[in-house]
Protein backbone atom coordinates (compact mmCIF):
# COMPACT_ATOMS: atom_id res chain seq x y z
CA UNK A 1 0.00 0.00 0.00
CA UNK A 2 1.55 3.06 -1.10
CA UNK A 3 1.99 5.70 2.15
CA UNK A 4 -0.22 8.36 -0.28
CA UNK A 5 -3.66 5.81 -0.83
CA UNK A 6 -5.92 6.36 2.47
CA UNK A 7 -6.55 3.06 3.89
CA UNK A 8 -10.01 1.53 3.97
CA UNK A 9 -9.26 -0.28 7.83
CA UNK A 10 -6.86 0.60 10.19
CA UNK A 11 -6.27 -2.76 12.45
CA UNK A 12 -4.24 -1.82 16.09
CA UNK A 13 -3.02 -4.60 17.53
CA UNK A 14 -1.85 -3.42 21.53
CA UNK A 15 0.97 -6.08 23.01
CA UNK A 16 2.17 -7.00 25.86
CA UNK A 17 4.80 -9.89 26.50
CA UNK A 18 3.14 -12.08 24.35
CA UNK A 19 5.55 -12.24 21.57
CA UNK A 20 5.00 -15.48 19.75
CA UNK A 21 1.27 -15.15 19.52
CA UNK A 22 1.64 -11.82 18.07
CA UNK A 23 3.72 -13.02 15.57
CA UNK A 24 0.93 -15.50 14.87
CA UNK A 25 -1.75 -12.73 14.95
CA UNK A 26 0.45 -10.55 12.77
CA UNK A 27 0.75 -13.61 10.28
CA UNK A 28 -2.42 -14.72 10.32
CA UNK A 29 -3.37 -11.05 8.88
CA UNK A 30 -1.29 -11.10 6.44
CA UNK A 31 -2.43 -14.50 5.21
CA UNK A 32 -5.76 -12.77 5.23
CA UNK A 33 -5.09 -10.00 3.26
CA UNK A 34 -5.91 -10.30 -0.05
CA UNK A 35 -4.42 -7.62 -2.94
CA UNK A 36 -7.98 -5.70 -2.29
CA UNK A 37 -7.50 -5.43 0.74
CA UNK A 38 -6.43 -1.69 1.84
CA UNK A 39 -5.20 -1.71 5.27
CA UNK A 40 -3.10 -0.19 7.85
CA UNK A 41 -1.47 -2.08 11.13
CA UNK A 42 -0.40 -0.66 13.83
CA UNK A 43 1.48 -2.77 16.53
CA UNK A 44 1.59 -0.55 19.57
CA UNK A 45 3.60 -2.37 22.80
CA UNK A 46 3.36 -1.61 26.42
CA UNK A 47 6.99 -1.77 27.20
CA UNK A 48 7.25 -5.50 27.07
CA UNK A 49 10.16 -7.75 28.50
CA UNK A 50 10.08 -10.49 25.88
CA UNK A 51 11.50 -9.36 23.16
CA UNK A 52 8.31 -8.24 21.57
CA UNK A 53 9.51 -5.35 19.93
CA UNK A 54 12.82 -6.53 18.43
CA UNK A 55 11.00 -9.72 17.09
CA UNK A 56 8.61 -6.99 15.07
CA UNK A 57 11.62 -5.40 13.92
CA UNK A 58 13.30 -8.59 12.67
CA UNK A 59 10.63 -9.43 10.81
CA UNK A 60 9.32 -6.18 9.66
CA UNK A 61 12.84 -4.73 9.45
CA UNK A 62 11.90 -1.92 10.83
CA UNK A 63 14.76 0.57 12.62
CA UNK A 64 14.30 1.38 16.19
CA UNK A 65 11.95 4.68 16.35
CA UNK A 66 8.97 5.41 18.86
CA UNK A 67 6.07 5.64 15.31
CA UNK A 68 8.07 2.76 12.49
CA UNK A 69 6.75 2.55 9.22
CA UNK A 70 8.04 -0.40 7.22
CA UNK A 71 7.37 -2.39 4.10
CA UNK A 72 8.86 -6.04 3.50
CA UNK A 73 8.02 -7.77 0.76
CA UNK A 74 4.59 -5.89 0.51
CA UNK A 75 4.28 -6.38 4.14
CA UNK A 76 3.59 -3.16 6.11
CA UNK A 77 3.37 -2.97 10.15
CA UNK A 78 3.88 0.38 11.91
CA UNK A 79 5.36 0.01 15.70
CA UNK A 80 4.91 2.21 18.98
CA UNK A 81 6.75 1.58 21.37
CA UNK A 82 5.41 3.10 24.75
CA UNK A 83 7.66 3.46 27.37
CA UNK A 84 5.86 2.09 29.88
CA UNK A 85 2.58 -0.42 30.39
CA UNK A 86 0.09 2.17 29.93
CA UNK A 87 -2.65 -0.26 30.05
CA UNK A 88 -5.52 -1.53 27.49
CA UNK A 89 -7.22 1.78 27.44
CA UNK A 90 -4.58 4.22 26.96
CA UNK A 91 -2.28 2.20 25.09
CA UNK A 92 -4.70 1.44 22.40
CA UNK A 93 -5.69 5.58 22.30
CA UNK A 94 -1.59 6.09 21.75
CA UNK A 95 -2.71 4.90 18.58
CA UNK A 96 -5.65 6.56 17.64
CA UNK A 97 -3.52 9.89 16.11
CA UNK A 98 -1.35 7.41 13.42
CA UNK A 99 -4.54 5.64 12.35
CA UNK A 100 -5.80 6.58 9.02
CA UNK A 101 -8.35 4.98 7.91
CA UNK A 102 -12.61 5.61 8.45
CA UNK A 103 -12.69 2.41 10.40
CA UNK A 104 -10.84 0.74 12.96
CA UNK A 105 -9.94 -2.68 14.41
CA UNK A 106 -8.75 -3.11 17.50
CA UNK A 107 -7.71 -6.38 17.67
CA UNK A 108 -5.57 -8.59 20.63
CA UNK A 109 -2.21 -10.25 19.75
CA UNK A 110 -3.58 -13.59 21.25
CA UNK A 111 -6.16 -14.24 18.66
CA UNK A 112 -5.86 -15.54 15.06
CA UNK A 113 -7.69 -14.71 11.92
CA UNK A 114 -9.56 -17.12 9.98
CA UNK A 115 -11.40 -17.37 6.42
CA UNK A 116 -11.54 -13.44 5.55
CA UNK A 117 -13.13 -12.60 9.11
CA UNK A 118 -11.92 -9.16 8.58
CA UNK A 119 -12.75 -8.33 5.03
CA UNK A 120 -15.94 -9.63 5.42
CA UNK A 121 -16.73 -8.08 8.11
CA UNK A 122 -15.64 -4.72 7.31
CA UNK A 123 -17.92 -5.27 4.62
CA UNK A 124 -20.69 -5.96 6.61
CA UNK A 125 -20.13 -2.91 8.71
CA UNK A 126 -19.72 -0.60 5.42
CA UNK A 127 -23.43 -2.06 4.08
CA UNK A 128 -24.98 -0.91 7.61
CA UNK A 129 -24.41 3.18 7.88
CA UNK A 130 -26.19 3.28 11.96
CA UNK A 131 -23.85 0.27 12.99
CA UNK A 132 -21.06 1.97 14.72
CA UNK A 133 -19.74 -1.09 15.88
CA UNK A 134 -19.40 -4.52 15.44
CA UNK A 135 -17.79 -7.89 16.67
CA UNK A 136 -17.69 -11.37 14.92
CA UNK A 137 -17.88 -14.71 16.17
CA UNK A 138 -14.79 -15.09 18.91
CA UNK A 139 -13.91 -18.62 19.55
CA UNK A 140 -11.96 -20.46 22.45
CA UNK A 141 -9.38 -22.90 21.10
CA UNK A 142 -11.71 -25.91 21.66
CA UNK A 143 -14.37 -24.41 19.93
CA UNK A 144 -16.83 -23.05 22.70
CA UNK A 145 -18.15 -18.84 22.06
CA UNK A 146 -16.03 -16.20 23.90
CA UNK A 147 -19.21 -14.93 25.85
CA UNK A 148 -17.31 -11.34 25.76
CA UNK A 149 -18.47 -11.04 22.11
CA UNK A 150 -22.14 -11.60 23.08
CA UNK A 151 -22.81 -9.61 26.09
CA UNK A 152 -25.34 -7.73 27.43
CA UNK A 153 -24.76 -5.02 30.26
CA UNK A 154 -23.78 -6.09 33.64
CA UNK A 155 -26.44 -4.06 35.81
CA UNK A 156 -26.32 -5.30 39.24
CA UNK A 157 -29.54 -7.94 38.27
CA UNK A 158 -27.23 -9.20 35.46
CA UNK A 159 -23.77 -9.51 37.08
CA UNK A 160 -26.08 -11.08 40.34
CA UNK A 161 -27.54 -13.53 37.93
CA UNK A 162 -24.22 -14.59 36.28
CA UNK A 163 -21.88 -14.76 39.31
CA UNK A 164 -25.01 -16.65 41.13
CA UNK A 165 -25.35 -19.32 38.34
CA UNK A 166 -28.62 -18.12 37.29
CA UNK A 167 -27.79 -17.34 33.91
CA UNK A 168 -26.37 -21.30 32.97
CA UNK A 169 -29.73 -22.50 34.86
CA UNK A 170 -32.13 -20.69 32.86
CA UNK A 171 -29.44 -20.03 29.46
CA UNK A 172 -32.90 -19.18 27.39
CA UNK A 173 -34.07 -17.01 29.95
CA UNK A 174 -34.13 -12.84 28.88
CA UNK A 175 -34.92 -12.26 32.72
CA UNK A 176 -32.17 -14.45 34.15
CA UNK A 177 -29.48 -14.44 31.29
CA UNK A 178 -29.52 -10.78 29.91
CA UNK A 179 -25.67 -10.75 30.68
CA UNK A 180 -24.64 -13.45 28.61
CA UNK A 181 -27.71 -12.91 26.22
CA UNK A 182 -27.59 -16.71 25.96
CA UNK A 183 -30.87 -16.35 24.78
CA UNK A 184 -30.40 -15.22 21.52
CA UNK A 185 -29.13 -17.66 18.69
CA UNK A 186 -25.51 -17.24 18.20
CA UNK A 187 -25.51 -18.87 14.99
CA UNK A 188 -27.63 -15.75 13.44
CA UNK A 189 -26.44 -11.73 13.34
CA UNK A 190 -28.03 -9.66 15.60
CA UNK A 191 -27.52 -6.19 17.12
CA UNK A 192 -25.85 -7.11 21.11
CA UNK A 193 -25.15 -4.57 23.77
CA UNK A 194 -22.04 -5.18 24.62
CA UNK A 195 -18.78 -6.83 22.20
CA UNK A 196 -15.29 -7.56 23.01
CA UNK A 197 -12.36 -5.71 22.77
CA UNK A 198 -10.72 -8.61 21.50
CA UNK A 199 -11.95 -7.88 18.26
CA UNK A 200 -14.28 -4.49 18.20
CA UNK A 201 -14.53 -2.61 14.74
CA UNK A 202 -15.83 0.36 15.11
CA UNK A 203 -16.32 3.52 12.77
CA UNK A 204 -13.56 6.34 13.46
CA UNK A 205 -16.64 8.76 13.55
CA UNK A 206 -18.26 7.21 16.48
CA UNK A 207 -14.70 6.56 18.38
CA UNK A 208 -14.42 10.19 18.09
CA UNK A 209 -17.65 11.20 19.23
CA UNK A 210 -16.82 9.32 22.36
CA UNK A 211 -13.71 10.27 22.38
CA UNK A 212 -12.19 6.65 22.33
CA UNK A 213 -11.09 4.57 25.25
CA UNK A 214 -11.68 5.58 28.67
CA UNK A 215 -8.26 5.80 30.95
CA UNK A 216 -10.12 5.33 34.26
CA UNK A 217 -9.87 1.49 33.11
CA UNK A 218 -6.60 -0.04 33.06
CA UNK A 219 -7.16 -3.31 32.16
CA UNK A 220 -10.81 -5.37 31.49
CA UNK A 221 -14.41 -3.51 31.51
CA UNK A 222 -13.18 -0.95 29.16
CA UNK A 223 -15.00 -2.44 26.17
CA UNK A 224 -18.49 -2.85 28.43
CA UNK A 225 -17.95 1.11 28.81
CA UNK A 226 -16.61 1.03 25.16
CA UNK A 227 -19.93 0.06 24.16
CA UNK A 228 -21.91 1.64 26.74
CA UNK A 229 -20.50 5.24 25.37
CA UNK A 230 -21.70 4.03 21.57
CA UNK A 231 -25.02 3.14 22.98
CA UNK A 232 -25.48 6.31 24.38
CA UNK A 233 -24.42 7.68 20.81
CA UNK A 234 -27.13 6.11 19.32
CA UNK A 235 -24.93 3.73 17.75
CA UNK A 236 -25.68 -0.22 17.06
CA UNK A 237 -23.49 -2.57 17.68
CA UNK A 238 -23.80 -5.94 16.04
CA UNK A 239 -22.75 -9.78 16.55
CA UNK A 240 -21.94 -11.37 12.91
CA UNK A 241 -21.02 -14.80 13.53
CA UNK A 242 -20.88 -15.36 9.67
CA UNK A 243 -17.08 -15.45 10.43
CA UNK A 244 -14.85 -16.05 13.51
CA UNK A 245 -11.55 -15.66 14.88
CA UNK A 246 -9.95 -17.50 17.74
CA UNK A 247 -8.99 -16.39 20.97
CA UNK A 248 -6.48 -17.89 23.20
CA UNK A 249 -7.98 -15.41 25.99
CA UNK A 250 -6.03 -14.67 28.94
CA UNK A 251 -2.56 -14.77 27.61
CA UNK A 252 -1.26 -11.89 28.71
CA UNK A 253 -3.22 -11.69 32.48
CA UNK A 254 -3.38 -15.66 32.97
CA UNK A 255 -7.03 -15.55 34.16
CA UNK A 256 -8.35 -18.24 32.12
CA UNK A 257 -7.16 -21.36 31.45
CA UNK A 258 -7.50 -20.99 27.53
CA UNK A 259 -4.09 -19.04 27.76
CA UNK A 260 -1.20 -20.21 25.02
CA UNK A 261 1.55 -19.18 27.70
CA UNK A 262 1.77 -18.83 31.43
CA UNK A 263 2.22 -15.86 33.38
CA UNK A 264 3.57 -15.12 36.60
CA UNK A 265 1.71 -15.47 40.23
CA UNK A 266 2.33 -12.11 40.42
CA UNK A 267 0.91 -10.86 37.52
CA UNK A 268 -2.51 -12.79 37.88
CA UNK A 269 -2.89 -11.42 41.16
CA UNK A 270 -2.60 -7.73 39.47
CA UNK A 271 -5.07 -9.00 36.63
CA UNK A 272 -7.53 -10.01 39.54
CA UNK A 273 -7.15 -6.26 40.90
CA UNK A 274 -7.83 -4.90 37.74
CA UNK A 275 -10.43 -6.91 36.36
CA UNK A 276 -12.64 -6.32 39.67
CA UNK A 277 -11.78 -2.93 39.77
CA UNK A 278 -13.09 -2.44 36.56
CA UNK A 279 -16.45 -3.50 37.96
CA UNK A 280 -16.69 -1.14 39.88
CA UNK A 281 -15.53 1.61 38.14
CA UNK A 282 -18.29 0.73 35.76
CA UNK A 283 -21.00 0.62 38.39
CA UNK A 284 -19.98 3.77 40.06
CA UNK A 285 -20.51 5.55 36.95
CA UNK A 286 -23.80 4.40 35.51
CA UNK A 287 -25.48 2.54 38.22
CA UNK A 288 -24.19 3.66 41.82
CA UNK A 289 -26.76 6.99 41.81
CA UNK A 290 -29.97 4.34 40.88
CA UNK A 291 -29.96 2.51 43.47
CA UNK A 292 -30.96 3.48 48.07
CA UNK A 293 -27.74 3.74 49.97
CA UNK A 294 -28.10 0.50 51.62
CA UNK A 295 -28.11 -1.64 48.66
CA UNK A 296 -25.95 0.77 46.78
CA UNK A 297 -22.80 -0.33 49.97
CA UNK A 298 -24.42 -3.95 49.66
CA UNK A 299 -23.27 -4.26 46.08
CA UNK A 300 -19.73 -2.57 46.71
CA UNK A 301 -19.12 -4.83 49.46
CA UNK A 302 -20.21 -7.82 46.82
CA UNK A 303 -17.72 -6.43 44.71
CA UNK A 304 -15.13 -6.09 47.39
CA UNK A 305 -15.79 -9.86 47.95
CA UNK A 306 -15.28 -10.84 44.59
CA UNK A 307 -12.01 -9.67 44.59
CA UNK A 308 -11.02 -11.70 47.72
CA UNK A 309 -12.51 -14.59 46.34
CA UNK A 310 -10.61 -14.28 43.18
CA UNK A 311 -7.13 -13.72 44.84
CA UNK A 312 -7.86 -16.73 47.38
CA UNK A 313 -8.18 -19.05 44.16
CA UNK A 314 -5.20 -17.89 42.64
CA UNK A 315 -3.21 -18.19 45.93
CA UNK A 316 -4.60 -21.61 46.49
CA UNK A 317 -3.70 -22.63 42.79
Amino acid sequence: MSSSVKPDLSIIILNYNVKDLLLNCLDSIFKNKTKEDNWQIIVVDNASKDGSVEAVKEKYGSPSTKFIPSEVEGLRVDLIENQSNLGFAQGNNAAIPKAKAPVILFLNPDTVVVNGAISKSLKFLMSNPDMGALTCRVELPDGRLDYSCHRGFPTPWNAFCYFSGLSKIFPHSSFFARYTASYLDTNKTHEIDCLTGAFLMVRTIAGEQINWWDKDYFWNGEDIEFCFSLKEKGWKIYFYPEVKIIHYKGSSSGLWNTAASRVSHQVRMTSATHAVSAMRIFYIKHYYKNYPPLLRDLILLGIKSLEHYRKFKIMMG
